[in-house]
C-alpha cells in the first residue's frame, strides 16, 4: 500500500492515511506494522517503528480527531485527546559522559506526540484558517493552502486538479 503526502503538515498527511472517506472508505494503514511503516515513510523514524496493538488503536483515535478538528468539528474529546498525546515527552538526543550526541530509540507513542504537537502548533498558528479539503468530489484529502493567494482547490494539481482541469475541458468541447 502507498501512502499519500499531499497535507503539507505531518498532522496532515496522518489523515491520509483514511482513503476515500466521503465514498468506500478504505486503510492505508490496516495494521501496526504498516503504522511503523508509516512513520519511516513520513520522515519521522529512521527505520519502521515497531507498533504495539495498544497503540496503534490510540493512533487510529489520534487519526479521526486531528480529522474532525482540522475540518472544523470541535469535540471535547478530541481536544483531550490531542493533549493526551502531545503531553508524552518527546524523544531527544542524550549526551554520553564522553560528550558525544547519542540519539535515543524512537518509540511510536513519541511519534502520536510529534504529530499531537504538530496539530497543535498548526490548529493555532498562522495557519489555521488555510487547512482544505480538496474540492474534488471523488477525494476527501486535507491539505494546508500556502499559496500566496489562499485561493488552492486541489490537493494535488497532478491528481485531482488535473482529473478537474480534464472534465472541464472534455465538457468545453462537447458543447
Amino acid at each position: 500500500m502507498s501512502f499519500t503526502w499531499v497535507g503539507g503538515r505531518p498532522s496532515v498527511d496522518f489523515t491520509a492515511t483514511l482513503g476515500k472517506r466521503r465514498q468506500t472508505p478504505f486503510e492505508r494503514v490496516p495494521g501496526a506494522s504498516d503504522l511503523g511503516r508509516w512513520f519511516h515513510a513520513a520522515g519521522l523514524a529512521d527505520h519502521p517503528v515497531a507498533v504495539s496493538p495498544r497503540t496503534f488503536t490510540r493512533a487510529l483515535a489520534l487519526r479521526e480527531a486531528l480529522y474532525r478538528l482540522f475540518t472544523g468539528t470541535t469535540l471535547a474529546a478530541d481536544v483531550d485527546l490531542v493533549n493526551h498525546c502531545s503531553a508524552r515527552p518527546l524523544p531527544g538526543p542524550r549526551l554520553t559522559r564522553d560528550l558525544r550526541a547519542e540519539s535515543t530509540t524512537t518509540d511510536a507513542a513519541g511519534l502520536l506526540s510529534v504529530l499531537a504537537r504538530d496539530a497543535v502548533d498548526l490548529l493555532t498558528g498562522p495557519l489555521a484558517d488555510r487547512i482544505r479539503a480538496c474540492a474534488a468530489d471523488d477525494c476527501s484529502l486535507l491539505f494546508v493552502d500556502e499559496s500566496r493567494a489562499g485561493r488552492r482547490r486541489w490537493c494535488s494539481m497532478n491528481t485531482c486538479g488535473a482529473r478537474a482541469k480534464m472534465a472541464h475541458y472534455r465538457a468545453a468541447r462537447v458543447d
